[in-house]
């Protein structure tokens, strides 16, 4: 059995750890959309220890951190569904009033269109927010 999380990074690698990786997903007019993945192929969040979990959460908690920083969503959404992908990842996608499915979930029905200025300003931050991801995830003794 093959996975795509497992064979590849699954996207954009902005930070590995020993345990965890966060890449930047390539979904179409949601330039801040990243994933938490766990390394070692694993289909559920039970299958990790208590540990294991708690270093998972921590990683998705300062990527929140590092979004909201650099970029000042409307909202962030976490979500871990893993229905296409059974292996454990975490979805952290900063959200804008003004992106095409606002305020419903990135996987309905499109509402409007996106302003192409307000994408490209978000996409312009983008580097700053991932430095700032980085410096979260490096710059303690915690390492996941």
């Amino acid at each position: 059995m093959t996975c795509a999380l497992c064979d590849t990074d699954g996207g954009a690698l902005v930070w590995r750890g020993e345990k965890l990786r966060v890449i930047r997903a390539d979904e179409a007019g949601f330039p801040a959309f990243y994933r938490v993945v766990w390394n070692a192929h694993a289909p559920e969040f039970s299958d990790l220890s208590p540990a294991e979990r708690s270093d998972c959460m921590e990683v998705v908690t300062r990527v929140e951190q590092a979004l909201r920083e650099a970029l000042q969503p409307t909202k962030i959404n976490i979500a871990a569904l893993g229905n296409m992908v059974p292996h454990l990842h975490w979805h952290v996608i900063a959200r804008f009033d003004w992106d095409s499915h606002f305020p419903a979930p990135v996987w309905a029905e499109a509402r409007r269109s996106a302003p192409a200025s307000e994408l490209a300003a978000v996409q312009d931050r983008l580097p700053a927010a991932e430095a700032a991801m980085r410096t979260r995830l490096e710059t303690t003794p915690w390492q996941a």
